[in-house]
């Protein structure tokens, strides 16, 4: 049986491309991936999605819908479910959290040091939404 997961992000798409951020501290500092963090008490793998994304970046998720879950680290110490959505409202303002953000095209990816398997990743997130990358 596979554990629940303990952690969550979210691909967020507009117009073609998709928000990475440039995360600030461990695990995974100086690496560009999705917005996302640990699950809290008492709280659904979708809310702590959400929560992670307007804290990081101060943007209302709505309708996430579960592309994968990962395990990463040593022995699968992060399980995480990942998202992703077209429905997002506000303005990107990153928290202390994020060293940069950017909304990326395909092109893109191969100059960034991203977290593991990200491209895939993201194929998987367009696909979900009925889109290509």
């Amino acid at each position: 049986m596979t554990a629940l997961p303990n952690a969550a992000s979210v691909g967020i798409v507009r117009h073609g491309k998709i928000l990475l951020i440039k995360r600030a501290l461990p695990p995974y500092q100086n690496l560009w991936t999705f917005p996302g963090g640990r699950l809290e008490v008492n709280e659904t793998i979708e809310q702590c999605a959400i929560r992670e994304v307007q804290e990081e970046l101060g943007l209302t998720v709505r309708n996430p819908r579960h592309v994968m879950t990962q395990e990463l680290g040593r022995d699968g110490t992060y399980r995480l479910a990942v998202f992703t959505t077209t429905d997002y409202v506000g303005t990107v303002k990153p928290s202390s959290e994020i060293l940069d953000h950017k909304w990326a095209d395909p092109g893109m990816l191969l100059a960034l040091r991203t977290t593991a398997r990200l491209d895939d990743v993201i194929k998987e997130c367009f696909k979900i939404l009925g889109q290509s990358w």
